[in-house]
């Protein structure tokens, strides 16, 4: 099976810059690990057969341009290379599906639908997150916050997924 892991990685480091977690390491650890399952989840959604993920090879995920100039975010010069991996679908799905537990957990019954089933492991922390998860990932599960990164590609997402309602319509 092709690997997802930079697209992965890359969306999840980004989701991380952009919606920061607390003080503390860990807060920062707690915050990753929901953004890497979502990440994961929304790339596995994205890109549901060995063929899709080839095709992300051959030609690329497209960057973080548009998703640093919606949110405001002014890279460093030196920090450009592992941007190029973001892909903008993936981070949008992966801010509807932070910003939504019940949305998570039916995206992540979803998975067994793709090739990708294998991929994602458990989202506890994703789809039924305790106190100290929220706490530590306040920013990044903000659904205000997310609005603008999260609406950008959701109505694909609900055709995804087959959901309709107030957050997907």
């Amino acid at each position: 099976m092709p690997d997802l892991t930079p697209v992965i990685a890359a969306s999840t480091r980004w989701l991380l810059n952009a919606y920061p977690a607390p003080a503390g390491a860990f807060s920062r650890a707690l915050a990753e690990t929901q953004a890497r399952q979502a990440a994961a989840l929304a790339a596995a959604l994205r890109y549901p057969t060995a063929m899709d993920v080839q095709l992300l090879d051959l030609l690329g995920p497209g960057g973080a341009d548009r998703l640093d100039w919606l949110t405001g975010n002014d890279p460093h010069p030196d920090d450009t290379a592992w941007r190029t991996w973001v892909d903008e679908t993936v981070v949008s799905w992966a801010a509807c599906l932070l910003a939504d537990p019940a949305l998570a957990a039916h995206a992540h019954q979803a998975l067994a639908e793709t090739e990708q089933h294998t991929g994602a492991g458990a989202l506890r922390r994703l789809t039924d997150p305790g106190t100290r998860d929220t706490e530590a990932a306040a920013l990044l599960r903000h659904p205000d916050l997310l609005e603008p990164v999260a609406a950008l590609h959701r109505g694909r997402l609900a055709e995804r997924l087959n959901v309709e309602g107030a957050g997907l319509a």
